[in-house]
């Protein structure tokens, strides 16, 4: 690769002191970018990225970013096929599209506990228009609160904060000469992702979900839920943290489910939480009853010691965002790369969702969870917004700032008498909206630094994100509805593991019936870990996960193992990576669309039975030998895209 085709200059890696960084489109050049044409095909990303991760993160509970996706498939529709040039263009449309995958990272990771909490506890229902009113109100506020602090982390701090996604899609977008053939990769794996779902889940010609039992070691079970979306997520994350997860999953199916499965063995009686002894549960029951809340622990001690761990950037950054709300309304620039969103605007805004908080009971939360609400709602869109500068979105400790949220509210809102299935639900839905507005801001920053790299205009932008947020606010909804609808929240098509761990934290404090023991050998676990000096969030998730969903992850992790110690070119390498990327980043989108649709057959009645029963005619006849032959298949695909593909040195 040749150095013009790398893009941005060296100024946008090592600044020197005092200079002013010219970006790729100079301030005094105007090129079209808030257009007609990126408004809607973002809106179409946001949906689509939106959804797809709606449906990923509910099975394995994590979601990938859509910014780089979106910006090829942008310039594969607006260079390919319309033979428009416009890089402002396609960053718009990433910035709109990028803004659903955040959001419904936001939603799934908490408001599916509503869900389960009406069928367990026999709460109403959740409400459609309020569980749209909550993503709305959390995602706009999310990206008002990152306004302030543009100039001080983006601008000010340019050279020191590396914004990781932000600054790869910037160098996509630069790149956009071979934007087509791109945007071909990710076509592709969407389709292959697609139409290896409906073969598996849809006609059922193969088991999606296998294992294996090990003979003379009671308890123990290995397998994998042979599936494209999960190949995928573990090609992105790496082999390091591939390997953490599985390491968590090994600990909780390998060790100590037999462990448990061993010494119930000889009790004749019930352990609580399970209803029946021990000896009568398999390995999957005993995942079900007390590995998940052991895990349940280790997550939550990772999330709060990340916290913990990032305390002095977030005192420095808060008093940052308070001169940044100063400087907004002092320093009116008329340079175009420098126009943020009107100051004015931004504190109107929040203020009007706050008293709507505090005087409807749209969201019941009341006045103390609006009070709540404005409080951590500055205080972590900060932190979110500072610490994927420093570490990227995928490590951004989401979790841990909205299990801290649900732990403090949950103690206030029981201490001032609001219990109760009515505070229970007040005290998820401050969860909700911090765990949104922390989503969303942290996306905000991300695009704000690509904006800032290419010379986009940053209040466009800013809008550009609201649009974003209120078209995958207005879809969230319903995504939700129709999958617990089709397959129920909880349940092994959808375990919706980060809500159900808020809604654990939620019952811990209000209730008082978590199996206390259980969630303190899981911080247990994580101490030692900590002390290890190993990263205890992806071990936790591994443990508290099936470990038939970190075995596929660690399979894409090992392909990009392999590929990063081939001995190639730097350049060859980084190309062949970028393109594995993006293929993954289809069969995930692929696989979460088609989820979707399978959904909605799920749910359309034909008869006595569903359109999903009528087109599944398979029944797995292939069996878990042929899911496992399949399996190679799709990862052979995957090593054509990534490990095989053709660079030219």
């Amino acid at each position: 690769m040749s150095e013009v085709k790398r893009g941005l200059s060296d100024a946008a890696y090592n600044p020197k002191a005092g200079e002013k960084y010219v970006p790729f489109i100079p301030a005094n050049k105007v090129m079209p970018e808030f257009t007609v044409t990126a408004i809607i095909i973002g809106i179409l990303m946001a949906i689509v990225f939106g959804a797809a991760n709606a449906y990923l993160g509910l099975r394995v509970g994590m979601t990938i970013s859509a910014s780089i996706p979106a910006a090829v498939i942008s310039m594969g529709i607006i260079r390919g096929i319309m033979k428009k040039e416009s890089i402002l263009e396609n960053n718009m449309v990433q910035t709109i599209g990028s803004a659903g995958e955040s959001l419904a990272a936001g939603a799934i990771f908490t408001l599916p506990a509503l869900f389960i909490w009406s069928q367990e506890l026999g709460m109403d229902a959740p409400n459609l228009f309020r569980i749209i009113v909550i993503s709305l109100i959390g995602g706009i506020l999310g990206v008002l609160l990152m306004v302030p602090l543009r100039k001080a982390l983006i601008v000010n701090e340019h050279g020191k904060l590396p914004y990781p996604e932000g600054t790869a899609c910037a160098e996509v977008l630069v790149a956009g000469e071979v934007g087509g053939s791109k945007a071909k990769t990710v076509f592709m794996g969407l389709g292959i992702g697609a139409l290896y779902k409906f073969i598996a889940d849809g006609i059922k010609l193969f088991p999606s979900k296998i294992e294996w039992k090990i003979t003379g070691y009671k308890g123990a079970a290995i397998g994998g839920d042979v599936l494209p979306a999960l190949l995928g997520v573990g090609f992105i994350i790496g082999p390091r943290i591939a390997a953490y997860m599985l390491g968590g999953a090994v600990l909780g199916w390998l060790v100590i489910i037999p462990l448990i499965s061993h010494i119930g063995g000889f009790i004749t009686v019930p352990v609580y939480p399970a209803s029946v002894p021990i000896a009568e549960l398999g390995s999957g029951d005993i995942w079900h009853y007390y590995i998940r809340y052991i895990g349940a622990g280790a997550v939550a001690f990772g999330g709060i010691i990340s916290l913990i761990k990032s305390l002095p950037l977030i005192v420095r950054t808060f008093k940052e965002a308070l001169g940044g709300f100063k400087a907004g309304f002092e320093n009116e620039s008329n340079l175009r790369t420098d126009q943020d969103m009107s100051m004015k605007l931004v504190v109107v805004g929040v203020i009007v969702l706050i008293l709507v908080m505090i005087f409807t009971d749209i969201i019941p939360v009341g006045v103390m969870g609006a009070i709540l609400i404005a409080i951590f709602g500055f205080f972590f869109a900060t932190v979110s917004s500072r610490l994927v500068g420093l570490v990227g979105s995928s490590s951004n400790p989401v979790s841990g700032m909205t299990i801290a949220t649900l732990l403090i509210t949950s103690i206030i809102f029981k201490a001032i008498g609001f219990d109760g299935p009515a505070g229970m639900i007040g005290a998820l839905s401050v969860g909700a909206v911090i765990c949104i507005v922390a989503a969303i801001a942290g996306d905000t920053s991300q695009d704000l630094k690509t904006g800032f790299l290419v010379g986009a205009t940053p209040r466009k932008q800013q809008y550009g994100e609201l649009i974003g947020v209120i078209a995958s606010g207005l879809v969230i909804g319903f995504i939700l509805m129709l999958l617990n609808n089709a397959w129920g929240f909880g349940s092994n098509e959808l375990p919706a593991p980060q809500a159900t761990l808020m809604r654990l934290v939620v019952e811990g404090v209000m209730q008082g019936n978590l199996p206390w023991a259980l969630v303190f050998t899981g911080i247990g676990i994580g101490v030692v870990i900590e002390l290890m000096g190993i990263p205890v969030l992806p071990v936790a998730v591994g443990l508290y996960l099936p470990i038939h969903l970190s075995t596929p992850i660690m399979v894409g992790g090992l392909l990009r193992g392999i590929l990063e110690k081939r001995k190639e070119a730097e350049a060859v390498i980084k190309e062949k990576i970028e393109s594995g990327v993006l293929y993954s980043s289809g069969l995930i989108a692929g696989e979460g669309l088609l989820g979707i649709l399978l959904a909605i057959f799920a749910v359309i009645p034909i008869e006595d039975k569903t359109l999903g029963d009528v087109i599944a005619f398979g029944d797995g006849v292939l069996g878990k030998y042929g899911a496992l032959i399949m399996f190679i298949l799709l990862v052979l695909t995957l090593m054509k895209y990534s490990i095989w593909k053709k660079v030219e040195d």
